[in-house]
């Protein structure tokens, strides 16, 4: 009966390491998925700037409209592949996360 009772216990704290190991990564993960917004906001704010430093100092409206085009081709493009950054992030926190419990789910299963 003790014999049970302390591997229920040994069972239970691995079951808590792992959690706590699982949530470090999340909150690791976060807090460099939050690093990179800000940064991501900051360099979108002075590009937002610099464009309409350029749009006003237009000399024409030809060259507004080129001013412009640029910006928001720079500005997708920038977008896009932030969010594609960001979701390479998400998914290596995702598989970080499951680490822990690969070696646990793999005995479940057999």
């Amino acid at each position: 009966m003790m014999n049970n009772f302390d591997e229920i216990q040994k069972m239970s704290k691995d079951n808590m390491d792992m959690a706590m190991d699982s949530f470090g990564t999340v909150s690791k993960g976060f807090q460099a998925i939050a690093a990179e917004m800000a940064d991501y906001q900051k360099k979108s704010f002075e590009e937002g700037t610099a464009a309409v430093e350029k749009l006003v100092a237009s000399k024409s409206l030809d060259k507004a409209f080129e001013a412009q085009a640029d910006y928001v081709k720079t500005a997708y493009e920038g977008f896009v592949g932030e969010m594609t950054k960001l979701g390479e992030m998400v998914t290596d926190m995702s598989k970080d996360v499951y680490k822990p419990y690969e070696g646990v789910l793999g005995k479940m299963a057999k």
